[in-house]
């Protein structure tokens, strides 16, 4: 009776011990080292998408003359009412290879580099010197920008860049936050820069490093990738018999009936 009893505790200890090796990881907590720390402050770096050769943007100009607009608004006027209207006067421009675009009678204008601001202001001062436009008021838009999200992710996909300013942290909320798979300590961004693949890392249970992160703004066409945990990792077996599984706990179970059916046959 005493050896039945000590198998069944060594079975049921065996259990316990496979089921804590792959229990979740404790480092599931953001901004973990700003907890204890609550009054720090970190100083962000301003930063703002700029345009890259092969975006797009858009490009609109008003001024009092609605005929000299015409000219510089490929697709059409203003409203009929003479207010000016986005969705009719902007014309999208494609960046070329060396950071340019053909605008209408001005010529190549540089933009690679440049925000949103920068590039209507730029617009309006070229149209300005060449006495083209004595009073315009020039509207630029950025088009077809987004960044996309894999690994662990509640909703990995491609998401579109609706703002000039998009961080880490946005892009993790709009795609549902991570897992509880994913690696907080240990996420990705993959990012082009002068003809190079850069990889930065993140730590998110680090409210310095995510905050210090040259990735914490998110460019057009970055990649945010979240490595699975070990748990994840170990559920990528063959039969997919692990502590997550149905089959596991079964197994389990199976093996305790048998224990206790065995104590009271002996």
């Amino acid at each position: 009776m005493k050896f039945s009893k000590l198998v069944l505790s060594g079975a049921l200890g065996i259990a316990l011990l496979i089921a804590t090796s792959c229990g979740t990881p404790k480092n599931v907590a953001y901004f973990q080292d700003l907890n204890n720390n609550p009054d720090t402050v970190i100083t962000l770096q301003n930063r703002v998408i700029t345009v890259k050769p092969t975006d797009k943007i858009y490009i609109g100009v008003k001024s009092k003359d609605p005929q000299i607009s015409q000219l510089f608004n490929l697709t059409g006027g203003t409203s009929g009412s003479g207010a000016y209207n986005m969705s009719q006067d902007a014309y999208y421009y494609t960046v070329d290879s060396k950071g340019d675009i053909d605008f209408p009678v001005v010529g190549k204008i540089q933009v690679a580099g440049l925000t949103r601001e920068e590039i209507a202001e730029k617009v309006k001062k070229s149209l300005v010197d060449a006495s083209l436009v004595k009073d315009p008021t020039v509207t630029v838009s950025l088009s077809n920008l987004h960044y996309s999200m894999m690994g662990e992710v509640a909703k990995p996909g491609q998401y579109a860049i609706d703002e000039e300013k998009v961080t880490i942290l946005d892009a993790i909320s709009k795609a549902g936050d991570l897992t509880i798979q994913g690696k907080r300590n240990d996420v990705m961004v993959l990012r082009q820069e002068n003809g190079h693949q850069k990889i930065y890392k993140i730590n998110l249970c680090s409210g310095r490093d995510i905050f210090s992160s040259p990735a914490y703004y998110l460019q057009q066409n970055d990649v945010v990738y979240v490595t699975p945990n070990d748990t994840k990792k170990r559920s990528s077996t063959l039969n997919g018999n692990t502590v997550q599984s149905t089959g596991f706990w079964m197994s389990i179970s199976s093996l305790i009936v048998t224990i206790l059916t065995f104590l009271k046959v002996n």
